[in-house]
């Protein structure tokens, strides 16, 4: 069974960085992990849950929410099964939890309902 397993969240300053990972980890999924579109959405409290960024099978082509585009930086490594979120200039607005998620061939879409796995989640604040 596929599982997604979000790491990285933590307390920080306004200004500061921080980086997510996103781990696939069971047999199924470890040996497939380059077939899925990637992405990370993020729910902030009392909010629904939006989309951040996702990244296509290969890593060529990226998308980014309006509101971190030049701040945020999705990758990752295929080889190693894990994908990252550089975040920089951060706000308290960004204050959320972050998931990731697989979307077996998608096309990067911004709505959570083309995604088939999720990760637990992994909190990040921002202190004003």
């Amino acid at each position: 069974q596929l599982q997604l397993v979000e790491s990285g969240g933590g307390l920080v300053p306004t200004g500061d960085s921080l980086r997510l990972s996103c781990a696939a980890v069971g047999d199924s999924f470890g040996d497939t992990f380059s077939w899925y579109t990637m992405a990370w959405f993020r729910q902030a409290p009392g909010k629904e849950r939006t989309f951040v960024a996702a990244i296509t099978t290969s890593g060529e082509i990226t998308n980014y929410a309006d509101s971190v585009k030049g701040r945020f930086t999705i990758s990752r490594d295929n080889a190693k099964n894990i994908l990252y979120l550089q975040m920089s200039s951060l706000k308290p607005e960004d204050t959320a939890v972050y998931y990731c998620a697989a979307d077996l061939y998608g096309p990067g879409s911004h709505r959570s309902e083309s995604y088939d796995y999720w990760g637990q989640g992994t909190r990040v604040t921002v202190s004003s």
